[in-house]
């Protein structure tokens, strides 16, 4: 059995972190949105036990470092399963270590086809679970679309969807530490917030320029100087004609919300002469 399934990308509308948990994670609260970027994910069911992963990039881990892997294992463990045969093959397009959730992504669809082959009767809310065993991101890369994650990120709830737009995401060539930028945070000292609530009555009355004003991610605030690129990046969109920009996730990739396909991609054709730059749309859940 052959199952090929879409790995979107990730953006944040809005990122803010509320405190620090008991469990030594932060409490967040953030507006997620699923790209048409996406990585190819195919799983194959093979004789005896091993799951052996492999990428078209040779540094990502081939085991059970790998997050795919990582996913299937938890997901064998919580059906009560004895572990099958895999082979996972995963051929990238979304950057890696970019914010953008790709990994974990990767481990999301390896989950819904696991669901689909063993467990058709599983339901998204228990795959969810499955996936907070994985990682903070896995939950929403299972359900995809608009949503306003909480918690470590396992708290979801549906909103309305980004109205029709052009993004044009653009990663530098560094790479944040997330661990580094999470140490960093001290949260008396964060000057701004998003305005969440703003977003969501935002994204409810379909009000495009009311969503693209409300962009916010409060890592940008903690960002140590030598990550300073994200800001010229920030201030390029703009320019070119973006209504407005942000970082997603813990960086370094930046987007930019267009209202008219030409500008954005004439955007993306400008930025992609110095940097990975990629003209996307927003998308559903799983990439639908």
């Amino acid at each position: 059995m052959i199952c090929t399934e879409p790995a979107c990308a990730k953006l944040n509308l809005a990122l803010d972190i509320l405190g620090k948990r008991p469990d030594g994670y932060h409490e967040m609260r953030m507006v997620m949105q699923s790209i048409d970027l996406a990585d190819h994910v195919t799983v194959s069911t093979c004789p005896g036990k091993e799951i052996v992963v492999t990428t078209d990039l040779p540094y990502l881990p081939k085991g059970d470092g790998n997050i795919a892997a990582k996913a299937a294992l938890w997901f064998f463990s919580s059906v009560g399963m004895e572990p099958e045969g895999l082979a996972i093959d995963i051929q990238k397009n979304v950057p890696v270590c970019a914010g953008m959730a790709g990994g974990s992504s990767d481990g999301a669809a390896v989950l819904r086809v696991l669901r689909r082959l063993y467990m058709p009767d599983m339901t998204e809310e228990q795959l969810e679970e499955i996936g907070a065993l994985v990682g903070s991101d896995v939950p929403y890369c299972v359900r995809g679309g608009t949503v306003l994650a909480e918690g470590r990120g396992e708290r979801l709830t549906d909103l309305p969807p980004l109205p029709p737009c052009w993004l044009v995401v653009c990663k530098p060539s560094c790479s944040v530490s997330t661990p580094e930028l999470f140490a960093q945070v001290r949260l008396k000292k964060l000057r701004c917030h998003p305005d969440t609530a703003g977003m969501m009555n935002a994204l409810e009355r379909q009000d495009l320029e009311g969503i693209a004003r409300r962009l916010y991610n409060v890592f940008e605030d903690v960002l140590p100087r030598r990550y300073a690129e994200v800001f010229v990046i920030k201030n390029e969109l703009l320019e070119l004609g973006a209504m407005a920009a942000s970082m997603t996730g813990s960086g370094p990739t930046v987007f930019g919300i267009f209202q008219d396909q030409e500008t954005a991609a004439q955007a993306a054709g400008a930025l992609s002469k110095q940097y990975a730059a990629y003209l996307c749309r927003p998308c559903g859940a799983a990439g639908i």
